[in-house]
C-alpha cells in the first residue's frame, strides 16, 4: 500500500513538472548572428517537433566564444518571462568536447538548455539552482544527426527544448540527473568594504558606451552619497588599473555638460558610469567580462 502510494506520488511530480515545462515557450540565445541560415535551422527543428510552439528570439548577436556575456543576458532576462519557459542558449567554443548538454532547472521554474561551460553562473545565482539533468542523446537529439559534431545547438539544444516546451517529453525524460551544480566563472560579486564598493563590469551599454556594473543601488545609499557628489573611481582589467578619476554621482544624463562622466543608476537600479553624448568605454578602452573589476569610494 504505501509502496502504491509512493509511486502515486511519484507520478504526480513528474506531470506537475512536465505542465511546468509545457508553457510552449522556446527562447534563443546564441552567437550565431542573422547572417546565415544557422538560427532559422534551430527553428526549424523546433517547429518539426510542435508547430504549436511559440518561438521567441533573445540575442543572436553574443561576440563570437564570450560565454561571460551569454550568462549576463540569460541572467538580464530569463526572470521576465512565464514559469515554464524553456532557454536555448548556444555560446559553445567546446563543441563536440567533454563538457556536458545539460537541462537546468531554476528554482523560479525556468528551463535553460544549454552546454554547461559558465553559461550558467549568473542564473544559477540569481534563481538558483532546482535541479540538473544530462540530455540523453540517445533518445533526444534530431534524428540522422549522429554523423555531426558541431552543430549542437541545432541538433541537440533545439530539438530537446522543443520536446520539452512542447509535453512529448517530461523533464525526468531530458536524461540523467547531475549533482545540483553547475559549471561557475569566477568574478568579482559586489561588496561593501568599509568605505569603499567593489564590483564587477556586468556589461557594456553597447549602443552607447556606457559601463554596467553588478553594485546594486542599496550599497550606494550605505555609503550616504549625496546627489552630485564626487566619487573616486578605479577600474581594473586582471587587477592592472586601466582608469582612475573623480565622477559625480546624479539621476540623469542632462546634470553634466555634454561630454562629462557621470554616474547613475541604470534601469536594472546598478551602479552604471557614462559620458553624457559620448562614448564611455571607447574613449577609455574600457571592456566587460568576468576579468574586469571596479572600485567606488567615497
Amino acid at each position: 500500500m504505501i509502496r502504491q502510494i509512493l509511486r502515486s506520488i511519484v507520478i504526480l511530480v513528474s506531470l506537475i513538472n512536465g505542465a511546468l515545462a509545457q508553457q510552449k515557450i522556446v527562447v534563443f540565445q546564441s552567437d550565431f548572428g542573422l547572417k546565415d541560415g544557422a538560427v532559422s535551422a534551430m527553428k526549424g527543428v523546433a517547429m518539426g517537433v510542435s508547430q504549436e510552439l511559440t518561438l521567441f528570439d533573445l540575442t543572436h548577436e553574443i561576440p563570437a566564444y564570450n560565454i561571460w556575456e551569454a550568462a549576463y543576458r540569460l541572467e538580464q532576462t530569463v526572470p521576465y518571462w512565464p514559469k515554464g519557459t524553456v532557454f536555448v542558449s548556444v555560446v559553445d567554443p567546446g563543441v563536440g568536447t567533454s563538457r556536458k548538454s545539460v537541462v537546468m532547472k531554476t528554482k523560479a521554474g525556468h528551463y535553460i538548455v544549454t552546454p554547461d561551460n559558465g553559461t550558467l553562473t549568473l542564473l544559477a545565482e540569481s534563481e538558483g539552482v532546482d535541479e540538473v539533468r544530462e540530455i540523453d542523446e540517445a533518445v533526444n537529439r534530431r534524428k540522422e544527426s549522429g554523423k555531426s559534431y558541431t552543430f549542437h545547438g541545432r541538433d541537440v539544444y533545439a530539438y530537446t527544448a522543443a520536446r520539452l516546451a512542447a509535453g512529448v517529453i517530461t523533464f525526468e525524460e531530458v536524461g540523467g540527473r547531475l549533482p545540483q551544480q553547475v559549471v561557475m566563472i569566477p568574478y568579482q560579486k559586489a561588496s561593501k568594504q568599509g568605505s569603499v564598493l567593489k564590483g564587477n563590469i556586468s556589461i557594456l551599454d553597447v549602443q552607447y558606451g556606457n559601463i554596467w556594473t553588478n553594485i546594486p543601488g542599496e550599497l550606494l545609499q550605505e555609503l550616504d552619497v549625496k546627489t552630485s557628489q564626487l566619487l573616486t573611481i578605479r577600474i581594473y582589467h586582471n587587477q592592472q588599473k586601466k582608469y582612475e578619476g573623480k565622477i559625480p554621482y546624479v539621476q540623469t544624463f542632462g546634470a553634466v555638460a555634454e561630454g562629462k562622466p557621470l554616474l547613475y543608476l541604470n534601469s536594472l537600479l546598478q551602479v552604471s558610469l557614462a559620458l553624457n553624448m559620448a562614448n564611455f568605454a571607447e574613449k577609455f578602452k574600457i571592456s566587460s567580462g568576468s576579468e574586469w573589476s571596479i572600485e567606488v569610494s567615497k
